[in-house]
């Protein structure tokens, strides 16, 4: 079967991998230049199963409001004309119960452990490297509120089979000891130790010059412009280099599928939030991170890639806005300056920013549609990369007609109906 995959980040690459390896004719369509130069470009670098939690949740409000408060806040709303937006936030402060976080939660982590156990095959299968760690995240907490809020996540962790610690200074100490000359900013940390880290944007180039080898073909430079049907199916895909058919489509868009999806009477509530990283050269090995560490109150993770510390964080609601934020640059500064003073170079850091696709319930969009050969594959938001592979193993299995090795009923679009 010719499968036809719209959009070539970590997603797409990994499906893309993935149908080939199943023995698929697939083509790969991106308007980028190459493979990971949008939102898996320069995010946080966290593969983080155990990490994997909705934004939505009780308190969640509350907590918004002292967060839009915070000097360094890990939230800005831009507020806009947008209805898109406010309905997105309508739909998210409806997710914000008990229920619907223990349901949103546990399908997220689902999908995460299933697709780090994927992750793991996949580097022994092929070799492939990318400045991984298997390491471990650890969750800073800075007051004795935010250790004992920890509960209600350990409760799921334990149900879902994913191991962990809660740690007392000395005992996070001993995992990341240059945090030895702050350690009196934190009053202890949960530390997810199946967790990794890697470089996204490494790893997708390397994938597609694998899939490459496998006779996928990449076709760069190319806007898809919409979606050809006759009610039943897909027909094509307008683009400006023409029309563009297959046997099956696969849209992996990210931010941009909500758009491209309306005309054809498919309505999902993705949304981009808009996520910032500075990239910052090690100066002092011993003084940098040895994984990743969660700076819960500021919401910014800080990652060790080799020789370099990627500093990720914050969510900005501006709609499609790409313009570079430099109080979002001062609190990624601020963040990793507090917590290793000594690690690396500021002044020589990188800014970025990407969307990530957003649903109001956290859980990506994954499965069938109302057109026979029309498979979705969006909204993983801050967890693109930790659940690429497992998604990328889905959807090949479902197009292949094999039965997934988790469920996946629950993922697709029509859990919104």
């Amino acid at each position: 079967m010719h499968v036809l995959v719209l959009g070539s980040g970590v997603i797409g690459t990994c499906i893309a991998y993935y149908l080939a390896k199943a023995g698929h004719q697939v083509t790969v369509v991106d308007r980028q230049a190459g493979p990971a130069l949008e939102t898996s470009f320069a995010n946080a670098g966290e593969v983080s199963p155990g990490y994997s939690a909705p934004w939505a949740g009780p308190g969640v409000p509350i907590k918004a409001i002292k967060w839009m408060l915070m000097h360094h806040s890990p939230l800005v709303i831009k507020p806009m004309l947008d209805p898109s937006m406010w309905r997105w936030g309508m739909a998210m402060l409806r997710n914000c119960t008990e229920a619907a976080y223990q349901v949103n939660k546990s399908r997220m982590v689902r999908v995460a452990e299933y697709s780090r156990d994927c992750l793991k095959q996949l580097r022994a299968e092929t070799g492939i490297t990318y400045d991984e760690r298997t390491q471990g995240t650890l969750q800073l907490f800075r007051t004795p509120k935010q250790l004992d809020g920890v509960g209600k996540d350990v409760e799921i962790l334990q149900q879902s089979g994913v191991p962990f610690q809660v740690l007392d200074r000395e005992g996070y100490l001993a995992y990341e000891p240059a945090l030895a000359l702050v350690k009196h900013k934190f009053v202890g940390a949960l530390r997810l130790p199946g967790d990794e880290t890697g470089d996204c944007h490494l790893f997708t180039r390397k994938l597609a010059a694998m899939a490459e080898a496998l006779g996928v073909r990449f076709r760069f430079g190319v806007s898809i412009t919409g979606i050809d049907h006759d009610g039943q199916r897909v027909t094509g895909i307008r683009s400006d280099a023409g029309p563009l058919t297959a046997d099956h489509y696969v849209l992996a868009l990210g931010s941009y599928s909500t758009a491209l999806l309306k005309p054809v009477g498919i309505d999902i509530p993705v949304y981009p939030v808009k996520g910032f990283s500075i990239t910052v050269p090690i100066t002092d090995a011993a003084m940098a991170p040895e994984s990743t560490i969660m700076d819960e109150t500021h919401k910014v993770a800080v990652t060790r890639l080799g020789d370099r510390i990627r500093v990720g964080g914050t969510a900005q609601l501006s709609g499609f806005d790409l313009s570079l934020d430099e109080g979002r640059r001062k609190t990624l500064e601020f963040v990793v300056s507090d917590l290793f003073p000594r690690g690396g170079d500021i002044s020589r850091a990188e800014f970025w920013t990407g969307l990530r696709p957003m649903t109001p319930d956290g859980t990506p969009i994954i499965g069938k549609t109302r057109y026979d050969n029309l498979t979705l594959s969006t909204g993983h938001g801050t967890l693109g990369w930790t659940m690429a592979a497992g998604t990328g193993r889905v959807v090949a299995d479902l197009l292949s007609g094999r039965r997934p090795e988790i469920p996946v009923d629950d993922l697709a679009v029509a859990r919104y109906a």
